[in-house]
């Protein structure tokens, strides 16, 4: 038997000073995003817009959910 068909292992990392994180597949840096919606947009350019990014276990989040945007959560009030 082969090995299965791999999965991506992608990282949203901890939030910088400014709020922004940094999301990684592997080794490379596929953007940075300062909200969810970002991250989504990342990974659709990475052609990985089947990824279910607040519920997949193929995404890993580092330093809190898809709700810890710090520093962004004052915008707008």
């Amino acid at each position: 038997m082969g090995d299965p068909t791999p999965h991506p292992h992608i990282v949203v990392h901890p939030p910088a000073l400014d709020g922004s994180r940094r999301v990684t597949e592997g080794e490379a840096v596929l953007g940075l995003a300062s909200h969810l919606d970002d991250v989504v947009e990342i990974l659709r350019l990475a052609d990985h817009d089947r990824v279910e990014v607040e519920e997949s276990d193929l995404v890993e989040w580092q330093g809190g959910g898809p709700d810890d945007w710090p520093g962004l959560s004052r915008h707008g009030l």
